[in-house]
């Protein structure tokens, strides 16, 4: 993967390969805080030189004043949306989570995690990757430090959902887990799946410290941001940060950054 504007290194990539990939980005986007008219267009900007297959969105917002922010990058990217929430169409203001897309889908889905009254919920889309069916799904955990019990039902929902849902085809899971993936609550998610990172071709950076903007989180040097990879289904090929510089103006595109995978499909099992 190139850096291009507001991206940024560690980024590896692995030699050619046989086997279809596919490019991920996972972005906060900070709902409307912080001069969203001005922070959408250098997002809309660095999206579209790197079009992606999928870009995963949490603190996606919509009310009466304001268009819903998927939306708004879906249209100006010529991506499909699919917002997924757990306000119903006739409530004014909604938020939640949104998959933006390309190519072809052929299935879309959400659900609801537990507490209800946390309004966490999860997402997901089927697309063809160079003619293979590939699953995405997106989340966005709790995120009180001391709600690891939550966050760990929420995950038990999640790979519940997935098992439900899969149909056997290989899983990608992108979002913000409010957590490090070493986390306790994240066991059950290790399990089964491989952070991008962990699995870059050797020799293979170290992982950076944090996804939060160190601008709004001086002191806080955490990496809650993630892309998931379902082991021995999909391999990284090249992972980097994006958003890692204020635009021209000094205007950041988010208080978190931008996480950029490039994924391989491996053959069937």
């Amino acid at each position: 993967m190139s850096a291009s504007a507001g991206a940024a290194t560690p980024v590896q990539d692995a030699p050619a390969t046989a086997g279809p990939t596919v490019h991920v980005v996972t972005l906060n986007l900070y709902h409307d805080q912080q001069h969203w008219p001005q922070r959408r267009v250098e997002i809309a900007r660095v999206l579209g030189d790197l079009r992606p297959d999928v870009i995963a969105l949490q603190e996606v917002l919509e009310h009466e004043q304001l268009q819903n922010q998927a939306q708004w990058l879906g249209q100006a990217l010529g991506y499909q949306v699919h917002f997924i929430t757990n306000d119903p169409p006739s409530r004014p203001r909604r938020y939640g989570n949104a998959l933006l897309t390309r190519g072809v889908v052929l299935e879309r889905g959400e659900t609801l995690l537990h507490p209800l009254d946390d309004y966490r919920v999860a997402g997901m889309v089927r697309l063809l990757v160079e003619g293979q069916p590939l699953n995405v799904y997106v989340t966005h955990l709790h995120w009180r430090p001391e709600g690891g019990a939550i966050r760990a039902r929420q995950i038990d929902d999640l790979l519940a959902w997935i098992d439900a849902t899969d149909d056997g085809l290989p899983s990608v899971i992108a979002g913000d887990f409010n957590v490090p993936t070493e986390a306790p609550e994240l066991a059950a998610l290790r399990a089964r799946y491989d952070d991008a990172w962990d699995i870059l071709p050797l020799p293979r950076p170290p992982p950076p410290p944090s996804t939060l903007n160190p601008h709004f989180y001086p002191e806080q040097r955490v990496r809650i941001d993630h892309v998931f990879l379902q082991r021995g289904r999909l391999a990284s090929s090249s992972v980097g940060l994006l958003f890692t510089e204020p635009d021209a103006s000094g205007l950041w595109a988010s208080d978190h950054l931008g996480l950029s995978v490039h994924a391989r499909l491996l053959p069937a099992p």
